[in-house]
This record gives C-alpha cells, structure tokens and sequence, in this order.
C-alpha cells in the first residue's frame, strides 16, 4: 500500500509539473503591453491578428496619462508599454531610477500648435499665452518648434532638447510660456482660451477629433527625434515575444495602416523596405 501511495504521489507531482511546465509556456506568448487609448492601442489592435499568426496572443491595456504606464511596467504588471518617445523615458528613468529600456522605435506624432482665435503665425498679438504641457521632456520640444517657426530664439550653447525658458535670448513677441498643464487637459483649453496658443500632443489632438496636419497653427515635420517607442524593463530587451511585436509594427501592413488612418498626423518610423 505504502508502495502504491508513493507511485500515486509521484505521478502526481510529474503531472502538475507538466502542466506547470504548459502554463509557463502559455504565459511566454502572451504579451501584455500598455498603450496610449490614440494611436497606440489602435495600432496595437491591428498587429493583433498577426501577432496571433505567430502564435502570440496580445492583450492591450488602455491608459489615459502619462506616468501609470511606466509605473507598471516597472512593476511587472506590463510586459512592454507604447505611449512615450525617447526623451520622456529617459527622464522618467532618470527621475525613478526604473531598470527601463526600449526595443526599437514604432513612429513620430509631430507636436503642434493651435489656436482658435489666431488664424497665421503673423497675425499673434504680442503677449501672447503658449499654453504648454508639463511634462519636463516637452519642454525643450515646444521651445525648439517655436524658434524653427522663427518666433523665438534659444540660446545657442544649450541643446535644444533639454532648453527651458530661462534659455530664449529673443522673443520679439513677448511670448509668455506657462508650462503647467496636464496634457491630457490641453484640447479643452483649446476650446476654452480662444486667443492663446496651445501645444497639444498629437494622440491627444486626435482624442479630440482634431486632424493635426490641418487644424494645428504650426507642426513639427517628419524629422523629430521625438520618435514613440516600444519600451520594456531592461531585462526583457531581447525577449523573442516582444521583438517579435516590434517586427510586426515595422511590416508594411501595420506601415500602411498608420500612413492611411492618420493622414500625416503619425509618421511611421523602421520600415523594413
């Protein structure tokens, strides 16, 4: 008896570590990554049946801010995420010392400026407000796109991408920027503060049924470095589920998907042709 107990609980303990050994499996092609509710999920929702014709099952988890994303994939919660470009990563790396890192680049969302009284850069009255988001990494952005539109100049021994007010040594306008806005908060004081200039992030613009190409003042061209990334904890840089989704991004299908549904407003980056 004492015999067959210890066959029975042996056989036992192989079986649970088969199945074990399946759910691990399971689990290794399933990939969960947080994203931006425009364009990102969107994106991410077309590379879902392709991803499954490689055996990789994508569920996506929607966000509407900018720090919980970051937060949880720090924590485990998330495999990847897909809402941020480069700059904004590094600061928050820098400001929460995450084991971050990010595979590859997907696309640039060109930032824009709006206004619903201003019609043309040379109808801005002087004093005008810039309503700017507060996020740190923005910053130097917004000042490098209004000094490309010549409103403003920024000292030249400071590099463009970490430039803050304190940094324009012109500004003929009297420009005055307030960096104090959630960016999430941004297209509704566009409607609400007709004789200011907002900068409103793309996806956001589009959130809001903006098209950015059309209604915004002015607009980054595709040349920004400020390109969104798939980011991951550092550990999970070469993992094969989640270069398998970059690979996917890059395909013509998800390419043409983005140059199609957008219209300009988000420029696809990594194309493999």
């Amino acid at each position: 008896m004492n015999k067959f107990i210890a066959f029975v609980s042996l056989l036992l303990a192989l079986v649970l570590a088969a199945c074990g050994g399946e759910d691990k499996a399971s689990d290794e092609n399933t990939i969960k990554v947080g994203a931006s509710s425009v364009p990102h999920a969107e994106i991410l929702e077309e590379a879902k049946p392709l991803l499954k014709e490689e055996g990789i099952t994508l569920e996506i988890e929607q966000y509407e801010d900018y720090v919980l994303p970051n937060d949880d994939l720090a924590n485990g919660d998330l495999d990847a995420n897909y809402f941020q470009h480069i700059p904004y990563l590094e600061q928050t790396i820098e400001d929460t010392g995450y084991e971050l890192d990010y595979i590859d680049g997907i696309h640039i969302e060109p930032m824009g400026a709006y206004s619903k009284g201003i019609k043309s850069t040379k109808e801005i009255p002087d004093g005008t407000e810039v309503i700017m988001s507060n996020s740190v990494s923005d910053r130097g952005r917004v000042l490098a796109l209004f000094e490309k539109e010549g409103l403003i100049k920024l000292d030249k021994n400071v590099k463009k991408a970490e430039a803050t007010v304190d940094d324009i040594v012109e500004n003929p306008k009297n420009l005055k920027f307030t960096p104090d806005y959630d960016p999430a908060l941004l297209p509704e004081l566009y409607e609400t503060e007709e004789n200011a200039l907002v900068v409103i992030n793309t996806n956001y613009a589009i959130g809001a049924e903006l098209n950015p190409t059309e209604d915004a003042l002015f607009i980054e061209d595709e040349k920004s470095p400020y390109v969104n990334v798939i980011a991951v904890q550092a550990e999970d840089k070469d993992n094969k589920a989640l270069n398998k989704l970059v690979e996917v991004l890059h395909s013509k299908e998800i390419q043409d998907y983005i140059l199609e549904k957008y219209d300009g407003a988000v420029v696809p980056v990594g194309s493999n042709e």
